[in-house]
């Protein structure tokens, strides 16, 4: 039975929650990357998934997305959902402002697209070539693109894992800022502890086909590491991830 992508239901979880997955496995031949993981995703939560490689992480989000629907299980989303991916994956043959737009049901799409960029600092580069910008200027146009189409749920694929230790801090700001605007449910899919500890609501870890570990985060932003419930929940994420403790910093 294929994944169903459809309005959530009262059967599958109380209101104010925007993805619930139930029963979703995954196989890729003789290997079960899924196993009838369950999830939900509240409405404007910021929920960040770690997990060893190959442990199914863009593999569900994926399925969220709706890209692949070759699972078990029910996969319910309420309203719109945008992607970022690692790689910007923008049209190299189209200027920024049309890469933004592209697809876009609105009455002005172009004028949305503005906006958009506008949100990101990139006004000034509307009319640029995708392959003039740098890492941070085309993760910033992915995020525009993603943020143009108002989506209930917005998955992040390790978006940041390309960029200088700099422009990561950088964008990671913007991101908690848009969020902050904009209010959609996040789920960032990362290797980085660090960057789930310093952006999510809640971490949750992935293993054996399911969620293994799931903590909430009450600090508030910005984080500060060396914050005595951040370090121990830090300490325990490596556990939960098999790193020993003397591999931990």
């Amino acid at each position: 039975m294929a994944a169903r992508i459809r309005p959530i239901a009262a059967r599958c979880s109380p209101a104010g929650v925007a993805a619930c997955v139930r029963g979703v496995s995954r196989s890729f031949g003789p290997r079960t990357v899924l196993d009838r993981l369950d999830l939900d995703i509240a409405e404007g939560e910021f929920v960040a998934m770690i997990g060893r490689s190959g442990s199914g992480k863009s593999t569900l989000l994926r399925i969220l997305a709706g890209l692949d629907q070759e699972v078990t299980g029910s996969v319910e989303v309420r309203g719109p959902v945008s992607v970022a991916f690692q790689e910007p994956r923008l049209v190299p043959w189209k200027r920024v402002l049309a890469n933004v737009s592209l697809g876009l049901r609105a009455p002005s799409p172009d004028e949305a697209a503005r906006d958009a960029l506008a949100e990101v600092g990139l006004t000034e580069l509307a009319s640029a070539w995708p392959l003039t910008l740098s890492g941070g200027e085309a993760q910033r146009a992915s995020l525009a693109r993603a943020l143009v189409r108002s989506p209930a749920l917005l998955l992040l694929d390790e978006p940041f894992s390309a960029l200088d230790a700099l422009t990561r801090i950088s964008v990671h700001r913007l991101v908690l800022s848009l969020w902050a605007r904009h209010r959609p449910a996040v789920l960032l899919v990362t290797h980085d502890v660090d960057e789930a500890l310093a952006l999510a609501d809640r971490v949750l870890v992935l293993g054996d086909g399911r969620i293994t570990h799931s903590s909430p985060i009450t600090q508030p932003r910005p984080r500060h590491r060396d914050h005595p419930e951040l370090a121990a929940l830090r300490l325990r994420l490596l556990t939960e991830l098999g790193v020993p403790a003397g591999e931990t910093d």
